[in-house]
């Protein structure tokens, strides 16, 4: 696979869905185009998402070790999760839960060591939200180190833990993230009880999102665009500090606790066959 930013591949193989692209040598992007809104399924997680993250991770070392052996400097890396970019409804609605309530293993198998993969990834990772994150879509972004967000000008766009309007219970995992990556009691009581729409100015005053693309003036078809720009600009200011190879490291020691949670008991994690409950 070449490291020159040429390279497309898409995922699963037999009806893909999401596609890695490679716009810059040491960016990367993952454009999850499951559906129109990116449902994050059994298939999506475990024959499309992980195996993603597998191709990058090695496209980097292998993009590092070419450097090495040219004498240059070990350069950085940063990779980009937006959802599909014909749209910009959507970033992730969340788990398909007609699909995963009957598969106790679900969160445990699938779910959790994806989010703990992402907290502990070698590479800055960011959330290009072009639209609205609901349940588990949230979740994903907030397991990224940064989030860029849709200034919602031309579209709404909402940042959603919706649960408690469904009846269902959140995976502890859910919790420990929302602790470690929102500083705020407050703003997680808003989160997670009152199941708050927030929108990109209040997420971005909450500290949920870190910025926001402009999309003033903007056409709605064009509003990914911008915020892949947005999280271009950030990607290029933040890939450098995965030059020295401690940034999965210092993940790992900064999130600990939340991720003692991930990797712990898997009967904590096990959503309840509740059909009237959605996340």
């Amino acid at each position: 696979m070449s490291s020159e930013g040429s390279f497309s591949l898409s995922l699963p193989t037999a009806d893909p869905l999401l596609t890695i692209t490679h716009p810059q040598q040491d960016i990367w992007i993952i454009e999850l185009h499951g559906g129109q809104d990116s449902r994050l399924t059994t298939r999506m997680i475990d024959g499309a998402l992980r195996p993603a993250l597998d191709v990058v991770e090695h496209n980097w070392y292998a993009m590092r070790d070419k450097q090495a052996n040219d004498g240059a400097d070990e350069g950085g890396g940063a990779l980009i999760i937006v959802g599909r970019r014909d749209q910009d409804k959507f970033f992730s609605n969340g788990f398909d839960y007609e699909t995963v309530k009957g598969n106790l293993s679900f969160v445990d198998e699938t779910v959790n060591p994806l989010f703990a993969r992402l907290l502990t990834y070698p590479i800055p990772t960011i959330a290009a939200i072009n639209g609205h994150a609901f349940a588990a879509g949230m979740m994903l972004s907030l397991v990224c180190d940064y989030r860029v967000m849709t200034d919602g000008s031309r579209r709404r766009a909402w940042m959603c833990m919706n649960e408690i309007h469904f009846g269902a219970r959140w995976p502890l995992s859910f919790t420990a993230i929302l602790n470690a990556k929102v500083g705020s009691p407050v703003i997680r009581r808003r989160v997670a009880l009152e199941g708050h729409r927030f929108t990109p100015s209040e997420a971005l005053k909450a500290g949920i999102v870190d910025r926001l693309a402009n999309l003033t003036g903007t056409s709605v078809e064009s509003g990914t665009v911008k915020v892949l720009e947005e999280a271009m600009k950030l990607a290029n200011e933040v890939k450098i500090l995965a030059s020295r190879g401690v940034w999965s490291t210092i993940n790992a020691c900064l999130y600990k606790d939340c991720l003692d949670v991930l990797y712990s008991d898997t009967r904590a994690h096990r959503i309840p066959p509740n059909g009237e409950a959605k996340l």
